[in-house]
C-alpha cells in the first residue's frame, strides 16, 4: 500500500475560478491534483497578477501554505478539478514515520524551485518568442511524464490571457508571438491543442534543456518513493 493511502484524506471537486487556497490564508490544507489544471499566482494591490506556475495531475497543491503556515500565493482551478485533500497533521506524521515520503516531497519542492529559476530566466533574459516557446515546451515535458503529452503535442486549456499573466506579456503580444511561431513552422496553438510542428527546431530556438524536470533525480535514485510517475508513460498524440 502506498504511504499516501494510509493518510486520512477526502476527495473534493472545485469548479474553474473557485480558489482552493487564498494569498494570506492561515488555514492549513494540502491537496493532490487528480484531474484538471490549476494555477498559482500572486495578486498585486493594483489588481495585476503574476502567475507563478500551472499545476497538472499528480502535483501537490498548497504545500507552501503548510510549511509557511500563511500562504504566500493563491491557487485557482483553470478548469474544473478533482483533488484529494490530505489531513495536514497526518501528512506531517507520515513525514516523521516514513523518510521516503519526506524525501519524495523534498524532491518535488526542489523541482518546483528549479522551474521557478527557469521562469525567472525566461522573464529576465529571453525575448518574448523564446520565452513563449520555452513555456510551451516545459508544459509538454511535464505532461509527458504523466502520460498526457508527447513530442507531437498535448491538449491545453490555457487561453492567451492566462499565458500572458504567466509570461509577463500582454494578451495582444502573446497572440502575435504565437502567430510568429506558427508561421515559422515550429508550433501551433489552436482550439485547445498545442501541436509541435518541428519539435527539435523549437527546442533549439528556446534553448530548452529539460534536465531540471528529471522525474527521478539523484536524490531519489536509491529509494522507492510513493510519488513517482511511470518512467515511460503512454504518450497522447494530438492531431494537428
Amino acid at each position: 500500500m502506498s504511504v499516501l493511502d494510509g493518510l486520512h484524506k477526502r476527495g473534493r471537486t472545485f469548479v474553474a475560478g473557485r480558489d482552493l487556497v487564498h494569498q494570506g490564508q492561515s488555514d492549513q490544507a494540502a491537496y493532490i491534483l487528480i484531474s484538471g489544471w490549476a494555477c498559482s499566482y500572486k495578486l498585486l494591490t493594483d489588481g495585476q497578477r503574476q502567475i507563478i506556475d500551472f499545476q497538472i495531475p499528480g502535483d501537490f497543491l498548497g504545500l507552501r501554505s503548510v510549511a509557511l503556515y500563511i500562504s504566500d500565493q493563491t491557487i485557482e482551478p483553470v478548469t474544473d478539478i478533482e483533488v484529494t485533500e490530505v489531513n495536514v497533521s497526518g501528512l506531517m506524521k507520515a513525514f516523521a514515520d516514513t523518510p521516503r515520503l519526506a524525501t519524495a516531497v523534498l524532491w518535488a519542492a526542489s523541482r518546483d524551485e528549479a522551474m521557478v529559476v527557469e521562469h525567472l530566466v525566461n522573464i529576465g533574459r529571453r525575448d518574448a518568442a523564446e520565452r513563449t516557446a520555452h513555456f510551451l515546451l516545459e508544459l509538454g515535458a511535464r505532461l509527458s511524464l504523466v502520460g498526457m503529452g508527447s513530442k507531437a503535442g498535448y491538449a491545453c486549456p490555457l487561453n492567451q490571457y492566462l499565458m500572458a499573466d504567466a509570461l509577463g506579456l500582454s494578451a495582444v503580444h502573446v497572440n502575435r508571438v504565437l502567430r510568429t511561431l506558427r508561421e515559422s513552422g515550429m508550433v501551433t496553438v489552436r482550439d485547445g491543442f498545442v501541436t509541435f510542428d518541428d519539435y527539435d527546431r523549437l527546442v533549439e530556438f528556446a534553448d530548452f534543456e529539460p534536465t531540471y524536470l528529471d522525474q527521478i533525480g539523484p536524490l531519489l535514485a536509491s529509494v522507492s518513493h510513493p510519488l513517482a510517475m511511470p518512467s515511460n508513460p503512454a504518450p497522447l498524440c494530438v492531431q494537428s
